[in-house]
């Protein structure tokens, strides 16, 4: 069970200055959490089609592992409407959350080896972007210290950005690097996926092929299709049961009690 909002803190950390903006962590933990602690931590991306959103988006569900004893994030990153940038961005920011966080954990109280990420759909993709895409580092940045998330939680996330796939105009100079599906490696964490069957702009076919194919190396992968739910389904009409999944999923991993 989850303890109540009371018991939470929430901190804004800058992660990131680039082009005279400055990125931030939006941090939410128990209140009794201390910078010596070493809990296992949880970043969540914002949807919104590389365009929009806001990391408010996910403070419900970072509220609720937080009150679960994780350290949960909702990150900041730069999108088109308001920072004129492209998906690489999108990218280039979230794997600049991850390093941070990662570089920065013993300060944090943050377990540098556990450390998930989730997201939604543009969100999504950032978040499965850091853990199968080699390119799209910001400049100068220290790769040296792995973006690579310890365990992925994806809600109706943008996974394929091939011919057909979401978004496959904006990004066709460079979608065979861009793309998650087609970058699928070993190195890839234990994923769970939440999809509803009447998704407009994700196809089921398409989450059952990166399961697939997650599955065919090796990989721990989970996918959840909820009948009748549309794009953005999981932060309304199956927010709870998604949620639920999601807690179940991460404490099979160790990250909570």
């Amino acid at each position: 069970m989850s303890t109540p909002k009371e018991t939470l803190t929430k901190l804004r950390v800058i992660y990131k200055k680039v082009d005279n903006v400055e990125l931030a962590l939006h941090m939410f933990s128990l209140r009794e959490h201390k910078p010596d602690d070493s809990r296992p931590a949880i970043v969540f991306f914002f949807g919104g089609g590389w365009t929009g959103g806001a990391p408010e988006q996910f403070f419900p569900q970072a509220e609720h592992f937080a009150s679960r004893g994780m350290v949960a994030i909702s990150a900041e990153y730069r999108v088109a409407r308001k920072h004129g940038t492209d998906p690489r961005a999108c990218v280039s920011d979230g794997k600049s959350a991850m390093r941070y966080i990662r570089s920065n954990a013993r300060d944090l109280g943050i377990d540098p080896t556990r450390i998930a990420a989730g997201g939604g759909s543009a969100g999504g993709h950032v978040a499965a972007a850091a853990a199968t895409l080699s390119g799209f580092n910001e400049d100068g940045e220290d790769t040296s210290v792995s973006c690579v998330p310890d365990a992925l939680v994806l809600f109706n996330p943008v996974f394929d950005n091939g011919p057909g796939g979401y978004g496959h105009g904006r990004v066709k100079d460079y979608w065979e690097d861009f793309s998650p599906l087609h970058n699928l490696s070993t190195d890839v964490p234990p994923t769970v996926i939440f999809l509803g069957d009447s998704d407009n702009l994700i196809p089921v076919a398409t989450a059952e092929a990166y399961r697939d194919a997650m599955r065919n190396l090796g990989i721990r992968c989970e996918l959840h299709i909820y009948p009748g739910q549309g794009h953005g389904f999981f932060n309304k009409s199956r927010f709870k049961e998604t949620l639920m999944e999601a807690d179940r999923f991460l404490t099979s991993l160790g990250y909570m009690e």
